[in-house]
């Protein structure tokens, strides 16, 4: 249940087997089936969650009733409200499972002591957080100059296993396009092909 987290762990810092003995008392492990939530709008984030296995989506649903799905997260990724686990405010969004999902929950009080006992994890989260800023900012920009296939095609090069797992009405919505366009390309390149 352990070992992708610390293969994660060992890919940036080095820690030791006591240490991560220590880390796995901190996590707490938890199943969701298919379109189970671990957190819904309105809610304070008391946890942040390492997945195991499966894959789950964070989205938003505006005042039309429209989804608008932020990131996906799959084996080996983080997900979790980042801000409202730091500052117990409500969170603006909701994370559901894709499938079924086994996950490494951690809340703040263990987290802090994970962080004060293994200051090497302060680097291991620093470096996930400047990866997440990069990648955030990359997407943003993205958003703002790029083509709906350009930003389709990076998706599918950069995350191909999971768009094979993900509905393509929820691709397109990641994306910020209809579903109708997400065809249209889908059928354009094919027809390349």
């Amino acid at each position: 249940m352990y070992q992708l987290l610390y293969d994660k762990f060992i890919k940036n810092i080095s820690i030791s087997e006591e240490d991560f003995e220590f880390c796995k008392t901190l996590f707490i492990p938890k199943k969701l089936r298919k379109k189970q939530f671990l957190l819904q709008e309105g809610d304070v984030a008391k946890y942040t969650a390492f997945v195991n296995k499966g894959i789950t989506r964070t989205f938003t649903i505006d005042d039309k009733g429209i989804e608008h799905i932020l990131q996906f997260a799959v084996e080996g990724w983080w997900m979790g409200d980042i801000y409202s686990f730091l500052t117990d405010e409500p969170s603006l969004y909701n994370m559901e499972a894709l499938e079924d999902c086994e996950l490494l929950l951690i809340n703040k009080p263990s987290w802090d002591q994970l962080l004060e006992k293994i200051p090497a994890l302060e680097r291991y989260f620093r470096i996930l957080v400047q990866n997440n800023l990069i990648a955030t900012q990359r997407r943003l920009m993205g958003t703002m100059s790029e083509t709906a296939e350009v930003k389709y095609v990076k998706l599918i090069n950069n995350f191909s296993d999971a768009v094979q797992r993900v509905p393509q009405h929820m691709i397109a919505s990641y994306l910020g396009i209809t579903r109708e366009t997400l065809s249209r390309i889908r059928s354009q390149m094919a027809s390349r092909k």
